[in-house]
């Protein structure tokens, strides 16, 4: 299918606040305003504690999300990371689930707004608002929140900054102002229902920090992703456990837990007894900035899933178009506004919402397994930038846990991601499948197992293309030639003449020269001085006729070749053949060639590639510096 005519591609426009606003406001919502309730009725003050066991708990999904991002920063996250590890079917799974799970939460978020509105209503009109007021409420913010996002990313992220910047300030002077106002008492009775209980509660509140990883699902559009990425993602998870364990202290702390357990908003409340009804007006107003947040920032990550999808030919392609007026995936927003509006107006959304926490615990998984899998596939391309640490013990741990955790989400939220894999199988099969042929990593794995060779790594191609957008590599002459160059990958012991002998049958159909002549030629220039330049690395160099005519061939030998007055066998070959004219730039292929075998690892991963394919992208995404001759 061609589609190059349509633009599909995203401007990158946002930088380290617009990271850590999305990341950071996505946790900060009912899960800080209205479950600490929930928490302390069912842990008592103890709900701190798990507050804070629920923050390491995602701690290893951020490690590996930040990994899988830095090293493939492109919209859709979960989907881009499953599809390329995984597979296609998987990948579709993922990419629907993902897309669901965060379109639920921000239809959610936008309910929020609507039932805090009526809970102020009720406050000081005496009177909460209408159920028919309430959905008016939430259909405008939602077409409000769709209608930036299709306008302007950059105004969205500015947006989500300012509101930030506002709930962080005023969560700050909750802390700071009610921190003199506990009252030891309130923490009597500690660990309400024994340990367990806290670990269970761990789990229910363990949802408020799902929203932390969905900034990956914009990593296409941030500036310099290997770098902001994870730094705003780490960030965000700091400030915002940090504000969580200390603000529901302070809940904890001024409000008995009969009134904690019981209020509808208990930050509201808790601000109420130590700033009066200035305190509980303002938190009821960040409150609503937060569910903002919230929905704002899910719109703008969820319409990047339908979007990925699209490009992979998993959706229609209309679906990944971007506009030209504003540069953003306008069909793809105004699906996810479409689905929101019609989750608010007619389905459960209280079950949809349960479904989506427990779709998010699940594609946590996912993650972690990805990151396995990439690791093992052994892809030269794959080169993140951030890697998470104690692998794969922590990856595996954390799997299991999770696993844990989605038995305890209960029977129906289960059915209904079941009911989502049965509509993805079915979906690829008549769809997806006649579309797409992209192999995954897991096919590489295999490839190692069973020994049988992809015959299109497209997979480190296209990872190879990623890394050099995202380390905004700019192609010199030598970067040209080798993507053009010949590679010869031998097998078992060589003698020099015999390698002379079959490189210079390659070279003389591209440079219409006898190949005896070459072969001569590179007899005599091994006479004249050995070309071996350290152990195992030669670079046969010759001087041909014409003019402008340079040309490199490499060579791997497994096995090495033996070379006239060279101690130990060359396994690495770079041959050179260029006209006298081009003498000043043999010397600047010599200097290339120079900076990528002093490379750590570099003959590690050149005896490792699995491919000439792998060979050339390994040169290709060297850290040399760059020329423009």
């Amino acid at each position: 299918m061609d589609t190059t005519k349509h633009n599909t591609t995203l401007n990158k426009t946002m930088g380290l606040l617009d990271v850590f606003s999305v990341a950071a406001g996505a946790m900060i919502s009912s899960g800080l305003f209205v479950l600490p309730a929930l928490a302390c009725q069912k842990a008592g003050p103890s709900a701190i504690v798990a507050y804070i066991i629920a923050a390491i708990l995602v701690l290893p999904s951020l490690l590996s999300k930040a990994e899988l991002a830095t090293a493939m920063p492109r919209a859709g996250g979960t989907y881009f990371y499953v599809e390329r590890s995984m597979g296609a079917l998987w990948g579709l799974f993922c990419g629907l689930a993902n897309w669901f799970s965060l379109a639920m939460k921000s239809a959610f978020a936008i309910i929020g707004i609507a039932l805090f509105a009526s809970y102020l209503s009720e406050t000081f009109f005496a009177g909460e608002l209408a159920a028919w007021i309430q959905k008016a409420i939430a259909l405008i913010c939602c077409l409000l929140f769709g209608t930036l996002n299709l306008v302007s990313v950059k105004h969205t992220s500015r947006f989500q900054n300012i509101l930030v910047i506002f709930l962080l300030a005023t969560l700050s002077l909750f802390v700071i102002a009610g921190i003199g106002k506990v009252s030891p008492e309130n923490y009597s009775n500690f660990v309400k229902g024994g340990s367990l209980t806290v670990f269970a509660t761990a789990g229910m509140v363990f949802v408020s920090y799902g929203g932390l990883t969905k900034v990956a699902s914009i990593a296409e559009e941030i500036r310099h992703p290997g770098r902001n990425l994870p730094l705003g993602m780490l960030l965000a998870w700091s400030v915002v456990s940090l504000l969580y364990a200390l603000v529901v202290f302070i809940a904890v702390g001024v409000l008995n837990q009969q009134a904690l357990s019981a209020s509808n908003a208990p930050i509201s409340a808790a601000a109420d007894v130590f700033l009066g009804k200035f305190g509980f007006v303002l938190l009821g107003f960040a409150a609503m900035a937060a569910y903002v947040t919230t929905a704002n920032g899910g719109i703008l990550a969820a319409s990047r899933s339908p979007l990925a999808m699209s490009r992979d030919h998993l959706l229609p392609m209309p679906l990944a178009r971007i506009s030209k007026r504003f540069g953003t995936p306008a069909r793809s927003i105004l699906l996810t506004c479409g689905f929101m509006i019609v989750a608010m107006l007619f389905l459960k959304l209280e079950l949809l919402v349960k479904t989506a926490s427990t779709m998010m615990i699940l594609l946590f998984l996912l993650d972690n397994a990805s990151v396995i899998i990439m690791r093992e596939s052994k892809l030269q391309s794959y080169r993140p930038r951030f890697k998470a640490p104690l692998y794969p013990y922590l990856q595996a741990a954390t799997i299991l846990l999770y696993v844990l955790l989605l038995i305890d989400m209960g029977l129906t939220p289960l059915l209904i991601c079941a009911a989502f894999l049965v509509f993805s199988v079915v979906w690829y099969y008549l769809y997806a499948a006649q579309h797409s042929n992209k192999d995954s990593a897991v096919m590489h794995i295999v490839e190692r197992v069973t020994d049988k060779q992809i015959k299109t790594p497209t997979l480190e191609n296209e990872l190879r293309d990623i890394l050099i957008e995202r380390d905004e590599i700019i192609a010199d002459r030598f970067d040209k030639l080798i993507q053009q160059c010949p590679i010869v990958d031998l097998e078992g012991p060589q003698q020099a003449e015999e390698v002379f002998k079959e490189v210079a049958g390659v070279l003389s159909e591209r440079l219409e020269i006898a190949d005896s002549t070459l072969y001569d030629r590179f007899l005599q220039r091994e006479a004249e001085g050995s070309t071996v330049l350290e152990p195992g690395l030669a670079i046969p160099h010759i001087v041909i006729e014409g003019e402008a005519r340079f040309e490199i061939l490499l060579v791997r030998a497994g096995d090495g070749i033996t070379f006239p007055h060279a101690p130990d066998p060359v396994k690495t070959v770079f041959f050179l053949a260029g006209s006298k004219d081009e003498r000043n730039y043999h010397l600047r292929a010599l200097m290339a060639i120079a900076q990528i075998v002093q490379e750590k690892d570099f003959y590690t991963r050149w005896y490792a590639a699995r491919d000439t394919a792998a060979l050339r992208n390994l040169l290709l995404l060297s850290k040399r510096k760059r020329d423009s001759i």
